[in-house]
């Protein structure tokens, strides 16, 4: 058998999977520093245009919510450029000042998007010579492209004044300086223990619409603890394998993360198996459908028409047929060959560095309390 761990992932100065799949030092300084240019032009901006729009009650400040791939550091460089990006979610928290007497901001969302587009026009505006530009056609958020390979997408949410003021207080009792550092700290209990159904996502069409980012990355970041940061990976791994496969469209990233964790299985500096572990029951997962680990009667998979659905389950299967037969195949170069057809070259070709292992080395990398049922064909609930 053939160990192909080194070329995933590695500690030594050598290329591997993991490492081609990071974004580089320059593409995080840019995108962090676009995404504190937006947080400021929004802060200051929301107020000035509802303002001069005629505004006069009492005029939001946006605090913000970085969620998505970014905040899961599951984020992975494009594979085909163009047309694949780079995307991270910034949430933009407005405090409802609007709200009287109903569960709803009265103020309808398109006012919102308005004076944060208005906002930020001028922002991009003097960013042009850069490559920036404004994307104002998502239902559900304002997309600022920020270079060729990145962009930033701006969902803005409500939640209620008495809440906000509430998290205010929690922020001063925790000693943080700003609300926005207690909004990204688990400990803020005001902010966690805000009920779902009070975070609201401003729509273009629907107007408002029930939608909290906080459960599902929190129920992803202790999957993560619970289960060590080889998970991260393997998910990381998926999504290379998706962004190669489908130059555009393809299952979503949270539909891969919510399929996967069932699945997943700790195998000891094993990347290849715990990879291969997954997709063992992949496509099944995907065929018997996923729904939202936190909102049970939410279909994942039935955002993806049924023949889509059925593409990327072959796709995963023959996945799984390579990596298995990589792993069991007795010359390195071909296991090499059929694993850059599945990642693209971002996979190292670099046969000599693929190690043959016994048997029983196999075995071991399988945790001690798990040992029993790892390596057999299990079947977990998807």
């Amino acid at each position: 058998m053939l160990n192909l761990s080194p070329l995933f992932n590695t500690s030594e100065n050598e290329p591997n999977l993991l490492q081609a799949l990071n974004l580089s030092a320059a593409q995080r300084l840019q995108i962090t520093s676009a995404k504190n240019e937006v947080r400021q032009c929004l802060r200051t901006g929301i107020p000035r245009v509802l303002r001069e729009q005629g505004h006069t009650g009492v005029v939001p400040t946006p605090r913000f919510f970085t969620q998505g791939s970014w905040a899961y550091k599951t984020i992975n460089s494009p594979a085909h450029l163009p047309p694949q990006q780079s995307d991270v979610d910034d949430g933009a928290y407005l405090p409802i000042s609007f709200l009287k007497g109903t569960k709803r901001p009265s103020v309808a969302s398109s006012i919102f998007f308005r004076a944060a587009e208005e906002a930020l026009r001028v922002l991009v505006l003097s960013k042009r010579a850069e490559g920036w530009k404004l994307v104002t056609d998502k239902p559900t958020c304002i997309r600022i492209e920020i270079s060729a390979t990145a962009h930033i997408d701006i969902p803005l949410y409500s939640i209620p004044d008495d809440e906000y003021v509430t998290l205010e207080k929690s922020a001063a009792r925790y000693g943080f300086d700003s609300v926005a550092d207690a909004v990204n700290n688990r400990m803020a209990e005001s902010w966690t223990s805000l009920p779902t159904k009070e975070v609201l996502l401003a729509h273009r069409e629907e107007n408002w619409i029930a939608s909290d980012p906080r459960p599902i990355k929190d129920w992803f970041v202790e999957e993560v603890e619970a289960q060590g940061e080889q998970l991260q990976r393997v998910v990381r791994y998926l999504k290379a394998f998706r962004d190669w496969q489908w130059k555009t469209g393809g299952p979503s990233s949270i539909l891969l993360m919510a399929a996967a964790v069932p699945l997943f299985s700790k195998m000891d500096r094993r990347d290849d198996l715990a990879l291969l572990e997954v997709l063992k029951n992949l496509p099944a997962t995907l065929r018997n459908g996923v729904n939202n680990p936190i909102a049970g009667d939410e279909s994942l998979s039935g955002r993806m028409s049924r023949d889509a659905l059925e593409e990327a389950a072959k796709k995963f299967e023959m996945f799984e047929e390579h990596l298995n037969g990589a792993v069991n195949a007795s010359d390195a170069t071909t296991a090499c060959i059929w694993m850059t057809s599945m990642f693209g070259p971002r996979f190292p070709n670099r046969p000599s560095r693929i190690k043959q292992v016994t048997v029983a080395a196999t075995i071991a990398a399988v945790p001690a309390q798990a040992a029993a049922s790892e390596l057999v064909g299990r079947t977990k609930a998807g």
